[in-house]
């Protein structure tokens, strides 16, 4: 990897300025990995944890401990964590379809979801397919404010006693707005709770575990969901997801995971257990590398005069950096620098495409090892005005940068014709 003493100096510049910075990373690290290891003594891992089961998997000692460990650290009464959960979407659409029933309502409180969670919700797709809107949820959305805080009164104007789950995106997702604090989700807990005691407040924690030191469980939201491709896995699972929350609403989630009857109780490891617990013992570190790499990006991004959300200057509430690159060729050639900067599939050009879930064309840059997992190097965003491109993820610090510096080379290179 070879870069100009343009870039190279910036660079250096950005790591004087990010110190700070980089040190109030590692304190939350370390905060978090405490929490972490407590959880295993206290449940006192062992190598009996990483058995294989198969078939039905009853009694598997190694997910029931898994269980319990990711409720304690995330402060919630109870979770499940399943390595054959497919993705994000899925995970997410467990927790709602577990909840939500025939004449309910789900309100949304921070704006549009995640664009792949439309058909689940029925806000896009053919009827028919099974998605809440056809059996019977009805869907209703809050904005944000124009300064991307939360439109209390209008929450307050809609909260009734339809209104089954009152949902939170925690992460920016694909839109261009800020990610929310866990403080801020707290404070939107308490208020949903203080007016309708019965709705539950469920959070896409995507892309936020570990950026702070505590998680939304620990502050009243009934589900937290994620995927463990992302910060969760650490690195090292090669699939899953997770809920965590409030006994009842963990329970109904757990029921549309399984069967109603069966919930948690079943369920065959195949021996991915070891990847679990270790990427879950990494994952406070591993999501630090990230949070950094992208303190790193917004630096260089900046400087060299783009639209960056959230600055370097401001707090981090999870681990995507956006970038307003203002055309599709710009997307693109930001990405294939990522992608040039990638330890696997380094010599892949991306492109455009039609993905499943989405309305729009989308490009990812994904040079990993596990398959689009969003921990590792990635960036990727619609082709749609503003041309956004979302970059996360960096399983070490030192590879990041490479890869931060190696899109700004291609950047650069392909808009102006210099040598970056």
């Amino acid at each position: 990897m070879q870069f100009s003493d343009k870039l190279l100096t910036l660079a250096a510049e950005a790591e004087v300025a990010l110190a700070p910075m980089y040190a109030e990373v590692d304190r939350i690290a370390f905060t978090n990995t405490a929490r972490v290891m407590d959880a295993f003594a206290e449940f006192r891992v062992s190598e009996a944890c990483f058995a294989a089961t198969t078939g039905y998997g009853y009694d598997d000692l190694g997910r029931e401990t898994l269980d319990k460990i990711y409720a304690r650290v995330f402060g919630a009464e109870a979770a499940f964590v399943r390595h054959n959960i497919v993705n994000g979407t899925q995970v997410l659409t467990i927790g709602l379809f577990g909840l939500l029933r025939p004449g309910d309502t789900l309100l949304s409180v921070t704006g549009k979801p995640y664009d792949t969670l439309e058909e689940v919700i029925g806000i896009v797709g053919e009827p028919g397919n099974g998605s809440l809107k056809d059996f019977g949820v009805e869907y209703q959305q809050i904005d944000l404010l124009s300064d991307g805080t939360v439109d209390f009164d209008a929450i307050g104007k809609a909260l009734s006693p339809k209104v089954k789950v009152a949902f939170i995106q925690r992460s920016k997702g694909y839109m261009n707005r800020r990610t929310l604090s866990v403080e801020e989700i707290g404070e939107i807990v308490a208020y949903v709770k203080a007016r309708s005691p019965e709705t539950y407040v469920v959070v896409d924690n995507c892309y936020g575990e570990f950026v702070e030191d505590k998680e939304p469980a620990a502050v009243g939201a009934d589900l937290i969901i994620g995927s463990l491709i992302k910060n969760p896995g650490g690195g090292m699972a090669e699939s899953g997801g997770y809920i965590a929350g409030t006994a009842r609403a963990m329970e109904l989630a757990s029921y549309r995971l399984t069967s109603v009857g069966c919930g948690t109780e079943v369920g065959a490891t195949l021996n991915q257990n070891r990847n679990l617990y270790k990427g879950f013992f990494y994952a406070p570190h591993t999501t630090a590398q990230a949070v950094k790499t992208a303190l790193f990006a917004a630096y260089i991004f900046e400087k060299l005069g783009f639209d960056v959300e959230p600055s370097y200057k401001n707090c981090r509430h999870d681990i995507i950096q956006a970038v307003r690159l203002g055309s599709e060729a710009r997307m693109c050639a930001f990405c294939l620098g990522i992608q040039q900067g990638s330890p696997v599939d380094s010599y892949v050009t991306p492109l455009p495409w039609a993905m499943p879930g989405y309305t729009d064309q989308v490009i990812m840059a994904a040079g990993t090892f596990v398959s689009g997992a969003s921990i590792e190097l990635s960036a990727d965003g619609p082709i749609r005005p503003p041309y956004t491109v979302y970059f996360q993820g960096g399983l070490t610090y030192e590879s990041g940068k490479i890869g931060i510096l190696s899109a700004a080379r291609t950047l650069l290179e392909a808009e102006k014709g210099t040598d970056a």
